[in-house]
C-alpha cells in the first residue's frame, strides 16, 4: 500500500509540474511569439496608453459617438464578470431593459423612424461584445453625422473602413469595432 500510495504522490507531483506549471508557459510563450498583439490582449493605445481593447466593448451614449451593444456585465463591459443576463424573452425584465433602450435611442434620435436592429437594445452572451451589426452601424449614421456636422457619406465610408467580415470567410456575421470607428471620428477633428 506504501508504494501504491508513493506511486501515487509522484504522479500527482509530475502531473502538476506539467500541467500546472510546463504546458501553460509553453503556451504562453507560444502564443506571445506568434501573435503578439493578441497575447497582449489587443489593447489599443493612444498617446502612448491603453485605452480599451479591440476585443472588450465599452459604453458609448454621447449622440456624437456610435453606441455599442448593451453590455449584460455589472458593472457594465466588465471582463472579469463575463456572462449572458439569462433574462428568457417572457420575463418582464428584459422586457424593461429593451423599452429603457429603445426610449433612450428614440430620444438621441427623434428624428429616425427607421427599425432598430436587434443588437442596440439587447445584450450579447457574453455581454461583452466591442462590434455592432452593419444594420446597427447604419441605423447610428445619420444621428452622429448631425450631432459631429459631418458629411453622412463621410461617416458611413468610416463605418466601411471599421467593418470586419466574417471569421475564417465563412463564420458569424460582418460587424463594425465601435471603440475603433469612434477613434476614427474623433481623428477627424
Amino acid at each position: 500500500m506504501l508504494a501504491q500510495l508513493r506511486a501515487a504522490l509522484v504522479l500527482l507531483g509530475a502531473l502538476t509540474i506539467l500541467v500546472g506549471g510546463a504546458y501553460p508557459l509553453l503556451i504562453t510563450g507560444v502564443a506571445a511569439a506568434a501573435f503578439p498583439v493578441q497575447a497582449g490582449g489587443s489593447l489599443i493605445v493612444k498617446g502612448g496608453r491603453p485605452i480599451g481593447s479591440s476585443l472588450i466593448g465599452q459604453p458609448f451614449d454621447a449622440p456624437g459617438y456610435f453606441w455599442s451593444r448593451p453590455s449584460g456585465t455589472t458593472p457594465a463591459y466588465n471582463a472579469a464578470s463575463s456572462s449572458a443576463t439569462n433574462l428568457g424573452p417572457t420575463n418582464p425584465a428584459l422586457a424593461d431593459a429593451v423599452n429603457a433602450r429603445i426610449l433612450a435611442l428614440q430620444a438621441a434620435d427623434p428624428g429616425n423612424h427607421e427599425p432598430i436592429p436587434v443588437d442596440l437594445v439587447t445584450s450579447s452572451g457574453s455581454g461583452l461584445d466591442p462590434h455592432i451589426s452593419l444594420a446597427a452601424a447604419a441605423y447610428q449614421a445619420r444621428r452622429v453625422a448631425r450631432v459631429r456636422g459631418l458629411d453622412e457619406g463621410r461617416v458611413r465610408e468610416l463605418v466601411s473602413q471599421a467593418t470586419v467580415g466574417r471569421s475564417l470567410g465563412v463564420l458569424g456575421e460582418p460587424g463594425v469595432n465601435v471603440l475603433e470607428l469612434n477613434l476614427a471620428l474623433d481623428a477627424l477633428k
